[in-house]
């Protein structure tokens, strides 16, 4: 589909679907050697980096909606910098956790406690600045329904299926699942490794592995190629947007400006 229908702010999230399965491939591999540092290493990494990659491409993705419905002014920050800010926050996030998992699985048990520290820390960061876009991503959606239900109707005439709304409410699905493991992994961590989450298997498939799971088969039929038309050019054309949009603004208040003297003289 990213091939034959665009969507390329999709591809970390499809890169992370792939990197994702071989954790689980490694996970499986614990079963028979219970005992391999190495197979476990490539499992924790594997299995709790992953989702990093999802939310990569949910920054990307609202930024190409407010491109597409050309209503950049409801949002607090300007599409274009939604991915540069959010990704850069995911990256940095990715790399505390990174460095955190490696120090935790270390022998030595101070560097074990400091990994654990700090890969907490790396998660607790992760779910304020994702919870902090959902609620962005909200008021987007809420601020052009009521001020702008023109463009809220943009695809009114299409089926259910190709409509714009339907793509916003399959992010805020998806947003919803990360959460949930977001807030899973950060009380399961909280715990410790030896703690209640961490060593009930239940909590894993059920708050980690089939929300992001639904996080990410929630696009396969709704993909954002296909339901947003040239969806990869919207990317090149985020700041002329802006600009646009600030023209028929400044363009707007001076008409008013200039009907306001009329009316006083």
């Amino acid at each position: 589909m990213l091939w034959r229908q665009g969507g390329m702010c999709m591809l970390s999230m499809v890169i992370g679907e792939f990197t994702w399965a071989v954790g689980f491939g490694t996970r499986f591999g614990l079963h028979t050697q219970p005992d391999s540092q190495g197979i476990y290493i490539a499992y924790y990494l594997f299995i709790v980096l992953s989702p990093c990659a999802f939310i990569a491409s949910e920054y990307m993705l609202l930024g190409r909606l407010a491109r597409y419905l050309k209503s950049h002014r409801h949002l607090l920050i300007p599409p274009q910098r939604i991915t540069v800010v959010f990704v850069v926050s995911d990256i940095t996030t990715f790399l505390i956790q990174a460095a955190g998992a490696l120090l935790s699985i270390s022998q030595n048990a101070k560097l074990h406690t400091t990994g654990e520290h700090i890969f907490l820390a790396g998660l607790i960061l992760q779910l304020v600045s994702f919870a902090l876009f959902t609620l962005l991503a909200l008021r987007f959606l809420y601020r052009v329904k009521t001020r702008d239900p023109h463009v809220w109707a943009t695809d009114a005439a299409k089926p259910w299926h190709e409509d714009w709304r339907t793509l916003a409410l399959v992010l805020l699905v998806s947003a919803a699942g990360i959460l949930v493991r977001c807030v899973y992994r950060v009380a399961e961590l909280s715990q410790g490794y030896l703690g209640h989450l961490a060593t009930t298997e239940a909590f894993f498939y059920g708050l980690d592995s089939l929300p992001l799971f639904v996080a990410v088969a929630v696009y396969t039929p709704f993909w954002p190629g296909r339901m947003i038309p040239g969806i990869d050019r919207l990317a090149k054309t985020g700041a002329g947007a802006v600009d646009a949009d600030a023209d028929v603004d400044a363009g707007a208040g001076e008409t008013a400006r200039s009907s306001a003297e009329e009316t006083k003289a």
